[in-house]
């Protein structure tokens, strides 16, 4: 499964990367897992909000479907998974 997010925003206007082949990672079942956790259909884009708040779009590409899902960081309960899977991310990148 390939992992990519990017994501762009926050009070420095930086932006951000990662991209992760979990076939190729040490903690590619653990990625794996958490992945499977996430309602990719249910997921919102997020609204307009300020150029405070880092905007990601994250998509999961397992070989034969693609999915993918965008969310703010405003703290909201509907972006707390997706931020988990961030925090992931920016952990093991």
């Amino acid at each position: 499964m390939k992992i990519r997010a990017t994501g762009r925003g926050g009070f420095s206007g930086r932006s951000e990367h990662y991209e992760i082949d979990t076939g190729c990672h040490a903690h590619g079942a653990a990625l794996d897992a958490l992945v499977r956790q996430l309602d990719f259909a249910g997921a919102a884009a997020p609204a307009s909000l300020g150029a405070d708040i880092g905007h990601w779009h994250i998509t999961v590409d397992d070989g034969t479907r693609r999915h993918s899902a965008s969310f703010a960081e405003d703290g909201s309960a509907a972006a707390a998974p997706w931020q988990a899977l961030l925090a992931t991310l920016r952990t093991l990148a």
